[in-house]
Parts: structure tokens; C-alpha cells; sequence
């Protein structure tokens, strides 16, 4: 049986991570790489997709899963009977006693409070279920598992037995006893004999905790929404692959935008926009590493770009550029959502939008961080140049439909933002640019988008000109300082898009759908609320001084996250998680937004207090 996403907890060791359920089974493992082919993978296919599962032997068992504080560590916890057991997964990130080049995938399962029968199964399923495993060996120190050029290995302290395509074992635990398998790929099909003792897993889970610890140590926001904040930093860095500095979108693959339609999209690659967005988010906390490892890996892309070429709106971890999308027909997919897809096409398309996202995350980087280079400059210099030749084109937007390309509103705004946050950079730091066509072209977009932009029937900005259809992205105006929040069209803007979807506007709930569902996307069918976009509504509120309703809009927000602290990129009205699992474009959303909403909270309770002054 499928289990709701939100039931899901991750770990990783920036260069991948596994998707746990609540009953213990890894159902979404790649490796090496995030965009590596999958092992497990039953979260899209319960039949095919394989599974690693250590629990009770019976099914009765209640559970919880909880994150070691300060840690990307999990701890699933089953409560049967009489018994307790604590099952603790996490993915080694720095040097230790067993340390390895390789990603590994380390499962320590402890009898807390009685006697308790468990059971282990592993069942790889190599390359998304395409390539059969052709041999199992099993010696005393655990299993090794053969396919088509890989070669997994499962260090295990209890006798696995072989079956099927899997191994498995049921075992005793008595109070405070425990087991402990490692999981981890062999790239030379070469496995070095080593002792696994409970010692030396203590020190590499202690130095695991401490690296997470020490990371997170560096953030400064300390407001009251301080463990959401953290959790979501924390989600954001799992999501960085360290090799190169890239930022995934999400760690996974094809969890659809609507149970059982056609939503299902590879997000496992370095999108130019959610990665900016996501650096803004940790420079807002005072998390500045991720930012410079991730201006080295846009000034390589800008490095292999031809003269006058355009980056790529999305490229692979390692900067690859041909993501040729696929189906993955094998696959059933998550409840039945087809097809499940590997790649993604919208490599191929236009977005102007992420010039504007970049060239803001580089301001930011100069201003909070440190100095950019003068070679980063000589790149950024280039970027600009190009959106002032070529910002009239069409595109294909943020929201990336598969359609016709149109003049999208958001990505005008994006341009006119990637042009004035490169002339104030050149004119703070006094770097050579063509500072009068910058300025000239900066506000010829302005006028345009003002002009055009606008409907006057619905009394809002739109999606494209021309159009009457409401699109949530018009809410970034205000957060880029296109337009000031109390800008007379701003607010009729935010009014129409804040009605309920029977009144003609986005919201359900206090949550928002991303544009009209009547809009032709490329792709139709249903979808859920839009995550990001109901954030940027509470942003937009916030600076327009409706605190009160920004914040019991945040806390409604809030109440939707996973036990853990999670979130997708969609919820459906009935609160379920929906989309790839989790999103750092949600996460960023939310860190700004309780950054934003907390200033403003502080600034008021000052003012109240004031006027209580005698």
C-alpha cells in the first residue's frame, strides 16, 4: 500500500538521500548521485520499485518519527504492545572511523523497553526497476547484491538469508540490545572486510550529529518561529550536492501534483531560479558557505557558455546540460499517477525569470557576504547585456508551460529586476558596465509592464499581456521592489488574488493556486495548491502592513507541514501533500516569510508598547 507523502522523513549526505516511511522501508534511494538511477524506488511502484524495510514483524506496531534535534537524523520510533523500538537512520556527511568515498546508508534499529521481533528486508530494484539483479551472495558479514554494472553491499550484524530478488531475516531483540546494517554501493565492485562494531558507529553517528550541529550553529535568525526556520535550512542543505555546489530542487522524482493524473515531473537537477531563491533564503540567516560554492558553480556554467549564448534553465548536479526527458513505462507510479518520468524537458525551454532571480542572489552575495570577483563580474556583466537584448521575447515562464511561449508578466518584472540589480551592483562597487543602457532599457521594461500588464477589468496585474487570467506570480512585485506594496494596483492586485476561487480569485482555504484552472498550461488536468505562492501572499501582506492577517495565514501554513516539519510543493484542500518531496522552493518561502513576518511582528510589539508609554 502507498503511504501519503507527507509520511515520509530524509536523510542525505549532500550527494543523495533516501526517503523513509513511517513503517521503517526506504522506498526512494539513488545512487550515487541524486539524479543517479534508483535502487529503491516503491514509492513509485509498490510491486516493482524495491524497498529496504527494517520493523516489528507484525504490522500492529504504532509509530512516530522524530529528527534528533539540530540533526538530519532520524529516528523512527514503534510502540507495540509492551515494547519500544527505536529505529535510527542517517547518512554519514563527513570523515570518520569507517569513513569511504562512497554514500552510505547506515540503519541501527535498538529494543528501548522489552522484547520485540523484527523483521528485515532488502529488495534492490537497480536502475528504476529496469536492470535485474543477476546474483546475491551472502557471506557472515552481510550481502552483496550484482546487477549490470553496479554492485551494492548490505553490511549486516544479524544473518540474512536469501530470497527471491532480496534478502531477508526475522531476529530477537531483547531489551537494549541492537542490530545495525550499512548500505552502500561499490563502484569497483571491490568490498574492503571491516568490523562493524556498535562503537564505531556511535562515533560516525556523534559525527554526523556534530556536523549538522556546527552547520547549523552559523544561522543567525533566533525569532519565535526559530525550529521551523532551522528545519527548513536544514532541508535546504540536504539538498546540495557538496561536489559542485548545486542546489536539487527536490530529491525526487514523479510524486504527482494530482493523485492520479499526469502532473509528474523530474526535480532531482539544479533549476537557475529555486537555487538563487534558495541562496537568498540562507543569506537572509546568516548561512553564507552555500552561497559562495554555488557562485563557483554559476561562473563554470557561464565559463562554457558560448558569446552571446544564454544559460540553461536547469542543469544536471554536476552542470550537464542535456536532461532528454523519459518515461519511466515500468513504473505504475505513485498511486497509480502516470506516467513517472526521468529528465525533464524544460532544459530546452526560455524562462527569462531566472536571469533576474541570479543577478539578485549575486547582489545579495556582494552586499551580505563577501565581495564578488572581478571574474564573476566579467560574467554577470555578460548576463546582463543579453537580458537587455533579448527581454521582448516570449517564454515560457516560471511556471514552465508546455505550450506556446507568451509575454509572461513575471518574467518581464524578472528582467527589469536582473537590469537593476546589475547596475546598483556596478554602481556600489564601481565595475565597468554599460550603465546608461542599463538604466534606459531597466526602465523601458517598467512602462511596459505597466502598461500592458495590467487589466483593468480585473483590476489586477495579470499573467501576459493582454491576458484577464490571475497568475500568483504577480505577488513577487512587492518582494523585488518593482512596485511598492502600497501602490494603489498592488493592493487591488493582491485583493483579487486573495478572493476565494468562487469569487473569481486563487485562494481556498487560505491557500493558493499558482494561476486560473482554466489556463492553458500544455499539460491540463488537475493540480493542488501552490506552497511558494501562499507564502509569497503572506510576504506581500506582511509588507503591506496586514500583519495580523499575514501571520494567521503563516500559522494555517504551518499547520499543513508533515510531523517532521516537511513540505511539498503542493497541498490538496483536504491538507495532503502533493508534488516532489521535500521542495526547497517551499522551504526558501518559508524561511523569507517568518524572516519578514517576525520583523514586522518585533517592529509592532515596539510600537504598542510606545504608545503604552507614559
Amino acid at each position: 500500500m502507498y503511504k501519503p507523502i507527507s509520511s515520509y522523513g530524509i536523510v542525505g549526505d549532500l550527494r543523495t538521500s533516501a526517503l523513509i516511511s513511517q513503517d521503517g522501508s526506504v522506498d526512494w534511494l539513488c545512487l550515487p548521485r541524486f539524479d543517479s538511477p534508483s535502487i529503491f524506488a516503491a514509492i513509485l511502484d509498490e510491486h516493482r520499485g524495491g524497498r529496504f524495510r527494517i520493523g516489528p514483524a507484525e504490522d500492529s506496531a504504532r509509530t512516530r518519527q522524530v529528527y534528533i534535534p539540530e540533526t538530519n537524523i532520524l529516528v523512527t520510533r514503534f510502540l507495540a504492545g509492551k515494547s519500544v523500538v527505536e529505529l535510527t537512520d542517517f547518512m554519514p556527511v563527513h570523515a570518520g572511523t569507517l569513513a569511504k568515498k562512497t554514500s552510505r546508508l547506515i540503519r541501527r534499529v535498538k529494543a528501548v523497553k522489552g522484547t520485540v521481533q523484527l523483521r528485515i528486508d532488502c529488495i534492490p530494484a537497480f536502475r528504476y526497476a529496469s536492470a535485474p539483479t543477476e546474483k546475491i551472495e551472502i557471506d557472515d558479514g552481510g550481502a552483496f547484491f550484482h546487477s549490470a554494472g553496479s554492485t551494492v553491499h548490505l553490511a549486516s550484524t544479524i544473518e540474512l538469508k536469501k530470497y527471491d530478488s532480496g534478502v531477508g531475516a526475522e531476529f530477537t531483540l531483547n531489551e537494549s540490545q541492537a542490530a545495525s546494517f550499512i548500505l552502500e554501493e561499490l563502484p569497483d565492485r571491490r568490498w574492503e572486510s571491516q568490523e562493524v562494531s556498535e562503537s564505531k558507529l556511535d562515533e560516525l553517528e556523534a559525527g554526523t550529529a556534530a556536523y549538522w550541529r556546527g552547520w547549523l550553529r552559523k544561522c543567525s535568525y533566533k525569532g519565535r518561529w526559530r525550529e521551523v526556520v532551522h528545519r527548513s535550512a536544514l532541508v535546504l542543505q540536504l539538498l546540495t550536492y557538496a561536489p559542485s555546489g548545486a542546489i536539487v530542487a527536490a530529491p525526487t522524482s514523479s510524486l504527482p501534483e494530482w493523485v492520479g493524473g499526469n502532473r509528474n515531473w523530474d526535480y532531482r537537477y539544479n533549476w537557475i531560479r529555486d537555487a538563487a531563491y534558495t541562496i537568498y533564503a540562507l543569506l537572509r540567516i546568516g548561512l553564507f558557505d552555500e552561497a559562495g560554492l554555488f557562485m563557483k558553480w554559476i561562473e563554470e556554467r557561464c565559463m562554457e557558455l558560448p558569446d552571446g549564448d544564454s544559460l540553461q534553465t536547469v542543469y544536471a548536479v554536476d552542470g550537464s546540460r542535456d536532461l532528454h526527458e523519459a518515461t519511466l513505462d515500468q513504473f505504475e507510479g505513485y498511486k497509480r499517477s502516470s506516467p513517472a518520468r526521468v529528465g525533464n524537458d524544460a532544459y530546452k525551454q526560455l524562462q527569462l525569470d531566472i536571469y533576474g532571480a541570479l543577478i539578485d542572489a549575486v547582489y545579495l552575495y556582494n552586499k551580505y557576504a563577501q565581495p564578488i570577483t572581478g571574474v564573476l563580474w566579467n560574467y554577470v556583466r555578460k548576463l546582463v547585456d543579453w537580458v537587455a537584448d533579448n527581454w521582448q521575447l516570449d517564454d515560457h515562464g516560471i511556471w514552465e508551460v508546455r505550450g506556446k511561449s507568451r509575454p509572461l508578466v513575471h518574467s518581464k518584472v524578472m528582467c527589469w529586476v536582473a537590469l537593476d540589480r546589475g547596475f546598483r551592483l556596478s554602481m556600489k562597487r564601481s565595475l565597468p558596465a554599460d550603465q546608461g543602457r542599463w538604466l534606459h532599457t531597466r526602465d523601458q521594461v517598467y512602462e511596459e509592464v505597466v502598461q500592458h500588464g495590467w487589466n483593468e477589468q480585473r483590476r489586477s496585474f495579470v499573467q501576459s499581456y493582454g491576458s484577464n487570467i490571475l497568475d500568483a506570480s504577480a505577488l513577487m512585485m512587492p518582494l523585488v521592489f518593482f512596485m511598492t506594496p502600497d501602490d494603489p494596483r498592488m493592493i487591488s492586485t493582491i485583493d483579487a488574488i486573495s478572493q476565494s476561487k468562487s469569487n473569481g480569485g486563487l485562494m481556498s482555504d487560505g491557500m493558493l493556486y499558482r494561476y486560473e484552472s482554466d489556463t492553458d498550461d500544455g499539460v491540463g488536468g488537475a493540480e493542488g495548491t501552490f506552497n511558494v505562492c501562499t507564502l509569497w501572499l503572506i510576504e506581500a501582506l506582511t509588507r503591506m502592513g496586514r500583519i495580523r492577517q499575514a501571520n494567521w495565514l503563516f500559522e494555517k501554513m504551518l499547520s499543513r507541514a508533515s510531523d517532521l516539519g516537511l513540505f511539498s510543493e503542493q497541498t490538496s484542500i483536504s491538507g495532503e501533500q502533493l508534488g516532489n518531496f521535500p521542495q526547497a522552493l517551499t522551504h526558501m518561502g518559508l524561511i523569507s516569510a517568518a524572516y519578514n513576518l517576525d520583523k514586522a511582528l518585533d517592529l509592532n510589539t515596539a510600537l504598542d508598547e510606545g504608545s503604552m508609554a507614559p
